[in-house]
């Protein structure tokens, strides 16, 4: 059906919009904040979507409607903010029930992080693409985590954040790579799969939605300040 992938991303946005107005949460409060954390987040990731259709990936036209811009379905587009929007709103829930303390094991995985770039010069000597571009972004989130001052990565939430996201995108990719709505050419990636999600679809994931709670943290600090 033409209108699925349509519908994937109503699904994925309907219970966070109706949840904002939950009182201990009241994520409505705070859209003035993801609204932008959100469009600036999915401009850069929206430009390499669009570089690089048809040769890292592709959409099957059976699974999304014929209009495309810049050659993304529209529905691809709406995936850039329904997916981070629903990310956020996982983010209040947990700070709501979460106390917020500092964790050495986030920090050692804010150093892992900040690391990535390296192995990703090796993956793209080697035609490794996606998977170096994914490894490139996850170490722009923990440096841009520096310098906005943000410290996610010291906090014990963000292990948990962790473990969210993953169980989201074994959820959400599992649909979108089963279908398939989306299929890959492996030769820009290690090949190396979770059931029939690319292990580079986490990171990816992952580079997504943190870039995307920085912001939104950052915003929230200088409203704040």
């Amino acid at each position: 059906m033409k209108a699925e992938y349509f519908l994937f991303n109503l699904f994925v946005i309907a219970g966070p919009l109706i949840m904002s107005f939950e009182k201990r949460i009241f994520f409505l409060s705070k859209w003035r904040y993801a609204f932008p954390a959100i469009a600036l987040v999915a401009a850069p990731f929206i430009l390499w979507d669009a570089l690089v259709t048809g040769r890292h990936w592709q959409f099957n036209s059976a699974y999304t409607f014929d209009f495309r811009f810049a050659g993304l379905p529209v529905e691809e587009w709406l995936f850039f903010f329904t997916v981070p929007f629903a990310a956020l709103f996982v983010w209040e829930v947990l700070a709501s029930y979460l106390p917020d303390r500092k964790s050495a094991a986030a920090q050692w995985f804010w150093i892992l992080l900040l690391l990535c770039p390296l192995p990703g010069i090796i993956a793209i000597m080697h035609g490794k693409e996606y998977t170096a571009l994914v490894l490139i972004f996850l170490g722009l989130a923990a440096t841009l985590d520096y310098l906005l001052q943000t410290r996610l990565f010291q906090r014990q939430r963000i292990l948990f954040y962790l473990a969210a996201t993953v169980g989201m995108n074994l959820i959400c990719n599992s649909y979108l790579t089963a279908r398939p709505v989306v299929s890959y050419d492996e030769r820009y990636q290690l090949g190396m799969r979770l059931g029939t999600i690319p292990l580079e679809d986490f990171g990816y994931g992952f580079a997504l939605i943190s870039l995307t709670v920085i912001l939104y943290e950052r915003f929230k600090l200088r409203a704040h300040a």
